[in-house]
Formats: C-alpha cells, sequence, structure tokens
C-alpha cells in the first residue's frame, strides 16, 4: 500500500469511540518488524508498537483511532472514502486518521534511523480519554521506555496545510455556582430575594472578562458563561436559586485560585456555592527544543513556509504527554470540517504530512 491506499482503508473501517474498527490489530500485522505492546482497557483499545534502530533518542508518533458518530445528512457513506475532486470524504478523515496514515506509512518505509521509532495509538480520545494515551503512559514511564519526543497527528492547520503546528494548549477549567435567594410572590418582590435580579447587573462585569492579558502564545483566559437556570417555569413565583455554569480554557497564567477569586469579588455581599473541577492543564513545549526546530525544518522542507506557532483550540491527549515531562508538538492535516458532516481532507495533504513526517524521521539526529 502507499499512503493514500492506507488512509482509505482506515477511513473505512467503522471505529466509534472506543471502538478500534480492528486497526489496531491491523497496525501490528502492517509494522512485522516492530515489537508490539498492547495495553487494552476494558472497551478501550490500546497499542504502543516501536523499533530499536540503534542507538539514540526515541521518536514517537502518536494519535488515535476513534472517531465520532457520523450523524445523519452525508452526501456520500461516512464509512467509505470517497475521492472526489481531489479530496476523500470520510469521518475520520480530518480528525485524525489521516495522521495516523501518515505516521504509520512513514515510519513503515524508515531503514535506517539513530534511535528509536514508535507508534503510540488509542480508541479513547475521542470519548472520556481516562483508559487510552494515559494508560499507555503509565506503562511506559514503569518500564522506562517513555520517548523522548513526541509528535501527535491531530489536524492544526487553518488555511492551507503547513500553516501552524500546535506548541502546547490550554487549559480547562469548568465552574458551577449556586446563588442562593429567598422564595415568594411576584406580587411582593420585598418580600423576597430574589437571585436573577441579584446577578443581572454583575454579569456586566463577568461574562466574556478576560482573567489575564495572555502572552504571545496563548490568548487570554475568557470567563465564558455557558448555562444559567432558575425558577419553576411560573410567572408569579421568584426563585429560590440560581445555578450557573462556566468555562475558562485557561493559560499558564491562570489558575483555579484566580478563578475562584474573581467569582468572589463579583459576587461579594452575595450567599453562594462554588465549586471548580480542572478537566485539563495548560501546557507548552519550548520553541527552542530540538522537537519543535526539527518538525519546523521538516515542514518548511516540504511545504516551503515556516509554520506558526500556536496553542489555539481546544484539548488533545498531548496534555497527558507533556505532563510525564516528555516534549510534544502537534502537527496534521486542515481542522475545517472535524466532526462535521461531510468531514474530508485532500489527497495532497495526506501526502504531504506523510513527506513532512518521513523528513522529520531523516533529519532527526
Amino acid at each position: 500500500m502507499n499512503v493514500v491506499e492506507l488512509f482509505k482503508y482506515m477511513i473505512a473501517q467503522k471505529s466509534e469511540t472506543p471502538d478500534d474498527g480492528g486497526l489496531l490489530n491491523f497496525i501490528e500485522s502492517y509494522l512485522p518488524e516492530f515489537t508490539s505492546k498492547r495495553v487494552d482497557v476494558e472497551d478501550v483499545k490500546n497499542l504502543f508498537i516501536y523499533k530499536k534502530f540503534g542507538e539514540g533518542e526515541h521518536l514517537c508518533f502518536a494519535g488515535h483511532v476513534d472517531v465520532v458518530p457520523a450523524g445523519d445528512g452525508w452526501d456520500t457513506n461516512p464509512y467509505v472514502a470517497v475521492e472526489k475532486d481531489g479530496y476523500i470524504y470520510g469521518r475520520g478523515t480530518q480528525d485524525m486518521k489521516s495522521g495516523v496514515a501518515a505516521f504509520t506509512q512513514a515510519v513503515k518505509e524508515t531503514k535506517e534511523f539513530k534511535g528509536t521509532l514508535s507508534l503510540l495509538l488509542t480508541s479513547d480520545e475521542e470519548g472520556d480519554a481516562v483508559d487510552g494515551t494515559i494508560k499507555v503512559l503509565e506503562y511506559l514511564k514503569e518500564n522506562s521506555m517513555l520517548p523522548d519526543a513526541v509528535v501527535v497527528a491531530e489536524p492544526t492547520c487553518e488555511k492551507s496545510f503547513g500553516d501552524a503546528i500546535k506548541v502546547g494548549r490550554r487549559g480547562s477549567i469548568n465552574g458551577y455556582i449556586t446563588l442562593k435567594g429567598k422564595q415568594g410572590h411576584a406580587a411582593y418582590p420585598e418580600k423576597a430575594i430574589n437571585p436573577i435580579h441579584n446577578i443581572a447587573p454583575r454579569l456586566l462585569s463577568m461574562a466574556g472578562v478576560n482573567l489575564d492579558a495572555g502572552d504571545e502564545f496563548f490568548s487570554p483566559s475568557k470567563f465564558v458563561i455557558t448555562d444559567i437556570r432558575s425558577g419553576m417555569q411560573v410567572t408569579n413565583v421568584t426563585p429560590n436559586e440560581l445555578k450557573m455554569m462556566f468555562n475558562v480554557r485557561n493559560t499558564t497564567l491562570t489558575t483555579q485560585k484566580e478563578v475562584s477569586d474573581f467569582v468572589a469579588k463579583n459576587l461579594n455581599g452575595l450567599e453562594y456555592e462554588l465549586k471548580l473541577t480542572q478537566g485539563s492543564y495548560p501546557f507548552k513545549t519550548d520553541t527552542d527544543t530540538k522537537l519543535v526546530k526539527k518538525i519546523d525544518e521538516a515542514i518548511e522542507s516540504v511545504v516551503g513556509k515556516r509554520a506558526k506557532h500556536s496553542t489555539a483550540g481546544g484539548t488533545s491527549d498531548a496534555r497527558f504527554i507533556s505532563a510525564k515531562g516528555v516534549d510534544v508538538v502537534e502537527f496534521g492535516v486542515i481542522n475545517d470540517t472535524i466532526h462535521a458532516v461531510n468531514e474530508r481532507t485532500s489527497v495532497s495533504e495526506v501526502q504531504g504530512l506523510f513527506e513532512v513526517f518521513k523528513k522529520l524521521i531523516n533529519i532527526w539526529k
């Protein structure tokens, strides 16, 4: 197979989270000269497969074979790779079977390398992500096999192939506020404490407010209100309490303490309860590291331009890798149709991504 044929095969395997669609078994057989280790956890399938070519550093490519459900409204069968006008349509074309196909083919065609090459694959990235990459990393740490550098092939490009890599990600803080009131008759508002009236004027200083100024890599941490609800859906009773949810995609400049202090300042004088949870923590790989310099060089060699360094977007399994003290970057195809109906990527991008990964392997010294 060439990389496009491999990619089309992967698209045709239905692998909705946490099902791997048999892809991990296939990759094991596709790389017969590599040593494999399965770290499956119940329904989640995980594979670490590696080859030691010689003494030297350990470069790993990581990704997921699971996809989100296809949904309705497709023009083609989402689990048949349909090629039309230079594009290949199917669920997972961008997120992220293009990346998996590209690095799998790249390592398969590698004959010489000064060190170890490996793949880390899971079927639990689009789901809860608790039994996937993080479990493999735990196994690798326990067995002193953590890589020196990892490339996660998530779709990172914005408008043209090669225009952006991720050198970090923001964290995600979720907040749950319960604002207390005193239920009463709407005709006698002076006898009640209406939490809606109490919070309404304060929302102006909370909703959409930046908690920090950001920096050259991170956009500011913004207080984003996602849900407000109160009352009993009647017109003559004021509510006893109000519940509000919010999210802060936080930089390294803002922690849960700053979020808690912000809420306390803006709800001063009101009775409330606040619960905070941290879905992920922010991280950034130093742009002076070998990994960033080499992926920059590989992209520029293939595409003819230098990619910008970004931390935009949601979360990915790169956060687990960084937490182990391993340098990690993300690079993949354009991400304009991820999770959408009629998801697609171009044949030229798949080929280009394969060439970038081949170049990276060749210049890794």
